[in-house]
């Protein structure tokens, strides 16, 4: 299958992740990069997941520039299944 970004227009996709490499050196690159796949993915109306956010720097990057999905050691550690259910509980209260 090919990578390109015309092979998108041919998938039945509902979400688009941007890889941990786009964001690993943000503050000390502009992100223009990242806001530019951001708005593609917003212009595709699909879900936006950003992986590897470790800073509130980074976090706040996202939400500026639209993406409220992400997930990474900022919000947690790579847990076992049994231990995610009490996580989840304790992140409601």
């Amino acid at each position: 299958m090919s990578s390109s970004i015309a092979s998108m227009m041919d998938m039945k996709l509902d979400e688009l992740k941007i890889d941990r490499s786009f964001i690993k050196g943000y503050p000390a690159h502009s992100g223009s990069l990242t806001k530019s796949v951001i708005k593609m993915g917003e212009a595709l109306n699909l879900t936006v997941i950003t992986e590897g956010v470790e800073t509130i720097e980074q976090r706040d990057f996202l939400l500026k520039n639209g993406c409220v999905m992400m997930q990474g050691y900022l919000y947690s550690k790579p847990i076992p299944i049994y231990q995610l259910l009490t996580y989840l509980k304790k992140e409601l209260e």
